[in-house]
């Protein structure tokens, strides 16, 4: 058996996880002696069942894989990494529980690139999916890789600001990397593979399953330097990210926004845990001590806050209307105007995208 069958068939036998898998690693060096070792040396590391697994013919479903990775592996950009290989990517290796083997998909190069995690709300509103791709193009432009996870809302912003500039991004994904998921995301799954790079630990064939998720978290946080938080609430797979971060020792960064918002709650609760509040790109490069990145961000595309739009200067309506999300009877009476004209200029307002309607029938502006 060749030495990545035997790579496949480690990571592929039932009950052996990736703490299993390094034990043995550690112990007998390559898959291959592994394999080859008594029921006694294994029952040393690994319990009776997994012993008995190990040393057991490789079942039909097993073979299954190996036949299917090997096929996967013979088209163009797809990689299997191995621990042994060179082309692992050495920020892993310093989190406690690296994954035995990574399935890549795209540019392989950008495993050994300097990255920052951006995570978030699945619900985003208008305005934190505008900061969350703002941001990433940002960071992007100066050099930086963007990583996420490919989820609906702030996930894909992130990766669509990441690949608009030359640092491109990653994609750490739950599932096998043959599947897409969530399948809205297909499109940018092929525009990822061709510019950036999507990364996996599970088996092809792997099916989206809830568990998986918080547990490839521990990835995008371990390849990056710093995860930045975008809108989340209290209880979030964003949060997750944000807590294996701080665990892996990296920097955590957080967005504010309003008191009243649901989705400002993470962020504020990360903010008061040591995460370095942020108002723009230049903020994380400084604190990541990467100045001469943000040389790159000259002033006729500066990292801002999000300064006002000139039409947003002009309309007397947002300004009444202030930064918090307001219900429409406060702000007509705030603003003097009567119910029927202030819904008529609400309506061209968020046809413009300039203002959103959030949770409980409330109008926020939109800043970009």
């Amino acid at each position: 058996m060749s030495e990545i069958n035997s790579w496949i068939r480690l990571t592929s036998t039932d009950g052996i996880g990736c703490e299993a898998a390094r034990k043995l690693l550690t112990t007998f060096g390559l898959p291959e002696n592994i394999f080859s070792a008594s029921y006694q040396a294994l029952r040393q590391i690994v319990s009776e069942r997994q012993a008995n697994a190990l040393i057991a013919p490789p079942s039909k479903e097993t073979l299954a894989i190996i036949e299917r990775t090997n096929y996967w592996c013979t088209e163009k950009n797809n990689f299997f990494v191995t621990l042994a290989d060179q082309n692992y990517p050495a920020q892993l290796l310093e989190i406690p529980d690296p994954p035995a083997v990574l399935y890549v998909k795209g540019n392989i190069d950008l495993l050994k690139s300097t990255s920052i995690a951006v995570v978030g709300s699945r619900n985003a509103t208008a305005q934190g999916i505008i900061n969350a791709e703002q941001f990433s193009s940002s960071l992007s432009r100066s050099g930086l890789t963007i990583t996420s996870g490919m989820a609906l809302g702030i996930d894909t912003a992130a990766h669509l600001g990441g690949l608009a500039y030359t640092g491109s991004t990653i994609a750490v994904i739950g599932t096998g990397a043959d599947i897409v998921y969530p399948a809205r995301n297909r499109g940018l799954a092929h525009k990822i593979a061709e510019q950036g790079c999507i990364v996996s630990e599970y088996v092809l064939g792997t099916p989206a399953i809830a568990f998986n998720f918080p547990r490839r978290n521990r990835l995008i946080s371990g390849l990056s330097q710093g995860v930045l938080v975008i809108e989340a609430a209290v209880q979030s797979g964003s949060l997750i990210t944000a807590r294996m971060a701080s665990e892996q020792g990296r920097d955590v960064f957080a967005i504010p926004g309003s008191i009243h918002s649901p989705l400002a709650k993470g962020c504020h609760f990360l903010i008061k845990q040591g995460a370095k509040l942020v108002e723009t790109a230049e903020d994380i490069l400084l604190e990541l001590r990467l100045d001469h990145l943000s040389k790159k961000l000259t002033k006729s595309n500066p990292v801002s806050t999000l300064p006002l739009s000139s039409n947003e200067d002009s309309s007397p309506l947002l300004t009444d209307m202030g930064y918090d999300p307001i219900h429409p009877d406060v702000l007509a009476e705030r603003s003097n105007i009567d119910s029927g004209e202030l819904s008529a200029k609400l309506l061209m307002l968020e046809l413009d995208g300039l203002i959103e309607i959030v949770p409980g029938g409330l109008y926020r502006r939109v800043i970009r």
